[in-house]
């Protein structure tokens, strides 16, 4: 009671100064010395009056830096003339800098201005749109607090910022956006694993859309209030990036060309996964595998939490429940049939003398330090734990050599980093000068230490939003100190991202020219670069089943497009049907996996005939989608575009602008789940156009408006967009099976009676391989199949055509030469079968 009573006067009393310190006038800046560079200009900001020293102290002069990087993008820099603010290295996020842009070959103008009451402002526009204005708003710069504002439209259209589960469409009224990463739940509204400072906004006047990325490591609250949002940084420098659009994708494209496209994935990353915190041995996830094979779903991937290893620690195995020789034959199992194993690694390290992977470290120097130079010790899973410093010289090699170690002894096929913000059970340095081999009890529910007010590392002076009473709180230290000198309080938002750039660097020379498949809980800008993501320990509700939706629509705009969910909650007991119903959204993420935690009814889809049902009817569009689905995700990989995408995006309206219950793959699936208890219907907003149903190929014609679905509780309703040509393959229980079939093209055309497609082929595995990109289009009965770029030769060729919106069809032939097919009309299509049309050339297809 004491502890509760003294830490409310602490946060009264903080709350009291902060106020006091929140009422100051500060002064702003003045712009002298002006000098023009070839793609720019910088200029001298000097202190505008007295230091208010808000909430730090007043960094008297600045330097403005402003550079047209490409003609659509334009580079803001405010920092410190002395240097002393920390920035981001760039070999730790590689920045793209443009080639530069001169006038005449810019979509983006820059001025500024001063005023007497607020100093120094700028302005940036587009076509004469102010996109980011700073002007009539005081900019504060101080060592441990940096405050910048911009208007926005009073009722903005926000997208991104986060990691935090939330709707979409950010609230433009007082909404703080807090950015710590964070060992949490997923609480709606609140930080979470990463940390991405990128947003993107839809102007409803003109319908386009551009974007702003503050590159800064350190905390921070991005406040959304009507008409401004606002930046308010615990340290560091305003780096700002501001792209014009004009589209969503545009803005995305120019986003990830800065900070780096989404990795190549290998195909099966494609496929169905299944994991639970909780299987017991080997021989229980063995009968999970067969499971799945007798209920007839498909699974790709095998996954194993950190049951497997030997009392939590990693790169172990335990000897009883998961022999080493029990898992090779478990992963040979899964390899003869074309699936593969994923196993859990944490970054925290046992402290044990008898633990190798702690010693060798130890020995090599290559973990994160306390203040005086001992080892920082906290707590995670196997007990008292260090972590890994990245910045340290010889920290990758010894990553490398110890998960070299691992994968000699067993060759798993994609690598699981889990709680890498990094988390920690204790605050502090708990097991400082405690036994080596001590064993503690979890102290996650343990009495806090008393917060020490005095120390602004531990406690800055301007408190952001994180709910825990301190920054170090589930984490390491802020006071903690890495190899390059450099405190955990300016670079904690990092630690997951540089993890997974050792992971993949291990991986890249450990299996050369193999693709890796790393999936990360902790994410920064860049991180889609070297990771994909999910969305961390959801719940079994369904306010978090359509929270989902908003999550993978976020990290689309954070250029981490292989995202997905926890299918059917991590935590809680998930009901029939609410599984049944995330099993059917869950097959349409771009990352599927079923998950859930130990101590809770096992989920897995099998274990219910009506989810069972779901299941395959819906990972059977799914699997034969993945044709289409990997050549969207190529688009990624080439532009940074979301594969699973708001509607907002195509279709850039106030219609839309709010709408997260639905989704769409690419810019041709549209998928509209259930996702409230007790529904047999949906209501579905469609767009201006033709859109054809999935299953009876029957059409809407939209009109913004909304329509009453059928849903009974085994359907999902998935609709094509009309002018789409969208490849597909029989479906089958692997993705390797998928592609071994012959391909079919769905040709779902507008209403003038014309569609187009694309279709990506490589080997799905290798990075140094040849590729193919075929071109699809349909206009006055003919369809047109051109190899756009590329020397792969495609082995399976298009076997059927199903023509939507098209009638009268009695003869087809193929490049002037009439061929033998079967045609069959139905009341909504018309499906040509027997086909053996070359993808390799050209070729023309008159259906008459």
């Amino acid at each position: 009671m004491y502890f509760v009573k003294a830490l409310g006067l602490i946060v009264l009393l903080c709350g009291w100064a902060a106020a006091s310190r929140a009422s100051k006038r500060c002064p702003g800046y003045i712009a002298t010395r002006i000098t023009e560079t070839e793609n720019g200009f910088t200029a001298l900001l000097k202190i505008n009056g007295q230091p208010c020293d808000k909430y730090g102290q007043d960094i008297a002069s600045l330097t403005l830096s402003v550079r047209f990087d490409t003609s659509n993008r334009l580079h803001v820099h405010i920092s410190d003339t002395e240097k002393t603010q920390y920035q981001i290295p760039q070999w730790i996020v590689p920045l793209d800098e443009g080639v530069g842009a001169d006038k005449r070959h810019r979509s983006l103008e820059f001025t500024h201005t001063h005023d007497k009451t607020n100093g120094f402002g700028f302005r940036v526009q587009r076509d004469g749109e102010a996109i980011f204005d700073t002007t009539g708003h005081v900019l504060v710069f101080e060592d441990q607090y940096l405050e910048l504002t911009s208007k926005v439209a009073v009722d903005a259209n926000i997208y991104g910022l986060g990691e935090s589960p939330n709707w979409f469409r950010r609230n433009p009224d007082n909404t703080t956006i807090t950015l710590w990463n964070r060992d949490a739940a997923d609480p709606f509204g609140e930080n979470v694993y990463g940390s991405h400072a990128v947003y993107m906004e839809l102007r409803s006047e003109s319908a386009k859309f551009h974007g702003c990325y503050l590159h800064n490591s350190h905390g921070m609250d991005v406040v959304l209030a009507p008409g401004t949002v606002q930046y308010r940084v615990l340290g560091g420098t305003l780096d700002l990036y501001i792209f014009s659009g004009p589209t969503a994708l545009d803005v995305i494209d120019q986003y990830t060309q800065l900070v780096g496209r989404p990795a190549r994935i290998p195909y099966w990353a494609l496929g169905f996964h299944n994991c639970r915190y909780g299987y017991t041995s080997v021989r229980e996830v063995n009968q999970v595998i067969a499971n799945y094979s007798r209920a007839r779903i498909p699974l790709e991937a095998a996954w194993t939490d950190i049951e497997y290893m030997d009392k939590t620690r990693d790169f172990t195995f335990d000897a009883v429940n998961y022999p080493v020789s029990e898992m090779k034959k478990q992963l040979d199992a899964l390899h003869s049939r074309g699936q593969k194993m994923v196993l859990i690694t944490d970054p925290a390290i046992h402290v044990d003398d008898a633990y190798g992977t702690f010693v060798r470290g130890r020995d090599q120097d290559v973990f994160i330090k306390n203040a005086d130079g001992s080892l920082y010790v906290g707590q995670v899973w196997p007990g008292y734990t260090v972590f890994p410093d990245w910045f340290a010289a010889n920290t990758s090699e010894w990553w490398s050599d110890e998960l070299r170690r691992y994968f000699d002894t067993l060759s798993i096929d994609g690598m699981w980093i889990d709680m890498n913000e990094p988390a920690s059970f204790c605050t502090g340095s708990c097991g400082s000068n405690r036994p080596i081999n001590e064993i503690p009890a979890r102290l996650s529910t343990a009495s806090h230490r008393f917060i020490n007010t005095t120390n602004r590392m531990l406690v800055p002076p301007y408190a952001i939003n994180n709910p825990e009473p301190e920054l170090s709180d589930k984490t390491v230290e802020t006071t903690a100190v890495h190899a390059t000198g450099v405190a955990e309080y300016h670079v904690h938002n990092l630690y997951g991202h540089m993890e997974s750039r050792a992971t993949r660097d291990f991986l890249l020379a450990y299996r050369r020219n193999q693709r890796p498949f790393i999936l990360s809980r902790s994410t920064f800008a860049g991180s889609g670069a070297l990771a994909s993501h999910w969305t961390g320990d959801n719940s079994a509700s369904w306010t978090d089943l359509h929270v989902s939706i908003a999550s993978v629509f976020d990290f689309g705009v954070f250029g981490i497009p292989m995202v997905g969910a926890d299918i059917c909650g991590f935590y809680g007991n998930a009901t029939e049907e609410l599984c049944a119903r995330w099993m059917e959204l869950g097959a349409f993420y771009p990352f599927a996996r079923s998950h859930n935690a130990k101590g809770y009814a096992p989920q897995e889809p099998y274990r219910w005939a009506s989810v069972a049902k779901a299941t395959r009817r819906a990972l059977r569009v799914r699997y034969a989608l993945l044709a289409y689905m990997y050549s969207t995700y190529q688009d990624a990989v080439d532009h940074g575009w979301p594969v699973a995408r708001p509607l907002v995006f195509e279709f850039p309206s106030t219609h839309f602008a709010a709408n997260d219950k639905q989704m769409l793959i690419g810019c041709c699936i549209l998928v509209s789940p259930v996702l409230t208890k007790g529904a047999r219907s949906v209501d579905a907003v469609f767009p201006p156009g033709r859109w054809y149903d999935w299953y009876t190929h029957a059409h809407v014609d939209g009109h913004n408006a909304m329509v009453t679905l059928d849903a009974p509780l085994e359907h999902i309703n998935v609709h094509i967009r009309g002018g789409c040509i969208v490849p597909t393959q029989r479906p089958e229980m692997t993705t390797t099976q998928v592609r071994q079939n012959d391909y079919e093209l769905v040709v779902a055309t507008h209403a003038n009676g014309t569609a187009v497609g694309q279709l990506y082929v490589d080997d799905g595995e290798s990075f140094d391989m040849r590729h193919r990109w075929v071109d699809f289009s349909y206009d006055a009965n003919v369809l047109y199949v051109a190899p756009r770029s590329g020397t792969m030769h495609v082995e399976r060729p298009v076997a059927s055509l199903v023509l939507l919106g098209v009638v009268g069809v009695r003869t087809v032939s193929v490049n002037g030469v009439r061929v033998e097919c079967s045609i069959a009309v139905t009341p909504n299509s018309v499906v040509v079968t027997g086909l053996n049309i070359d993808l390799n050339t050209k070729s023309r297809i008159i259906v008459s």
